[in-house]
C-alpha cells in the first residue's frame, strides 16, 4: 500500500467530497454506473463526439460546464470519453473524481477497500520541438515534464528514473529559479508501448499555459531565455523532449499515485523548430482516434 494514500475507514466530509443532490460526483455529473473502465480524455468537447461517432452504441451522455461524458462500446469494449477542457488545473478535478467514482462510496463517503484500476487515454494536439517530427505525426509520451508545479501539492513520490531525468534537466538547462520547479512523471509502460506502432516516442513538457510557459513572445518578453532551444538539445539516455502540450505531467503524476493506467497520444499540429503549422489537423485528430479505439479493440 501506498504511505502516501489516505486510507481512513471515516465518512469524508460534505466540503471535502462534494456531491450533487442526485448523487453524481461535484464536476463531472457522473454516477459510478455511467463511467467505463477504459477512459479517453480529451481537451476539447467536439472532441468527444469526434470518439464516440464510432461507438456501436452509447449508454449515457453527459454534460456540466467543460466535462462532457459518452459512454459506450467500441467492438464490444465499454469505453467512456470525456473532456477536460485545458490546462493541468482541470486534469486535478478528472483524475480525482474518476478515481473517487470507483474507489470511494459515494452514498457512505468511505473510501472502499478494494481498489480499482482504470485505463486512461489523453488524446490530445501538440507541437513538436524536434525538427524531424512532421506535422500531422503523432507523438507518445513516455514522461511528462511539468511546468505546471501540480504534483508540488501532493506526497509525490518519485521513481529512481524519474529522479535521474530530473537532475539531468537541471544540469542539462539553464532553469531560473524564480520560475515554477519543474518533475518528471512516468505513464504506464504497457499502455504505452501498445501505442508506440504508428508514433515517435519520448518526454512530453507539459506548459501552465499557452504563450509564455511554451516560449511564444508576442508583446511579453519571455523570463527564460533560448528555452526551447535548451529544451530541443536535452538528451537522457536516448529520450530527447519531443513536444509541449498542458496536461500530460499531471496525467501522469496523479495518475500513478492511485494507480491508473495512464497514457498521452498527440497529433503534431505544429512544429515549433520549423514554424509550420498543419493544414487541417482535424483530419489528423480523427485518424489518430480511429488508431487509438482500433489497438484497444484488440
Amino acid at each position: 500500500m501506498d504511505a502516501t494514500l489516505n486510507e481512513s475507514e471515516l465518512p469524508l466530509e460534505e466540503s471535502e467530497l462534494v456531491i450533487n443532490d442526485d448523487g453524481s460526483i461535484f464536476h463531472l455529473h457522473l454516477l459510478p454506473h455511467q463511467l467505463a473502465d477504459t477512459v479517453l480524455i480529451v481537451g476539447d468537447q467536439g472532441r468527444v463526439e469526434q470518439i464516440s461517432k464510432y461507438f456501436d452504441n452509447i449508454e449515457h451522455k453527459v454534460a456540466n460546464r467543460e466535462f462532457v461524458t459518452h459512454t459506450g462500446t467500441y467492438k464490444g469494449k465499454r469505453i467512456s470519453a470525456l473532456s477536460t477542457g485545458i490546462g493541468a488545473d482541470n486534469i486535478d478535478i478528472v483524475i480525482n473524481e474518476l478515481d473517487a467514482l470507483v474507489n470511494i462510496d459515494l452514498q457512505t463517503r468511505k473510501i472502499k477497500k478494494e481498489k480499482k484500476s482504470l485505463t486512461i487515454i489523453r488524446i490530445g494536439t501538440s507541437g513538436a520541438l524536434q525538427p524531424n517530427i512532421p506535422v500531422d505525426s503523432y507523438v507518445v509520451s513516455d514522461f511528462g515534464l511539468g511546468f505546471d508545479g501540480l504534483a508540488g501539492f501532493y506526497k509525490h513520490l518519485s521513481s529512481e528514473v524519474e529522479l535521474d531525468i530530473e537532475k539531468a534537466f537541471f544540469s542539462q538547462v539553464n532553469w531560473s529559479v524564480a520560475t515554477v520547479k519543474p518533475y518528471i512523471s512516468q505513464g504506464n509502460v504497457e499502455l504505452i508501448d501498445l501505442l508506440k506502432e504508428k508514433a515517435s516516442s519520448g518526454i512530453t513538457i507539459t506548459g501552465n499555459g499557452f504563450y509564455g510557459p511554451q516560449g511564444r513572445v508576442l508583446r511579453v518578453q519571455t523570463k527564460q531565455k533560448n528555452l526551447n532551444e535548451q529544451l530541443a538539445n536535452f538528451e537522457f539516455n536516448g529520450l530527447k523532449m519531443m513536444n509541449f502540450e498542458m496536461e500530460t505531467s499531471a496525467l501522469y503524476a496523479l495518475g500513478g499515485m492511485m494507480g491508473h493506467k495512464t497514457a498521452t497520444i498527440c497529433a503534431i499540429i505544429a512544429n515549433r523548430h520549423l514554424k509550420q503549422y498543419s493544414k487541417d489537423y482535424k483530419k489528423t485528430v480523427d485518424k489518430m482516434i480511429g488508431y487509438v479505439l482500433g489497438k484497444l479493440s484488440k
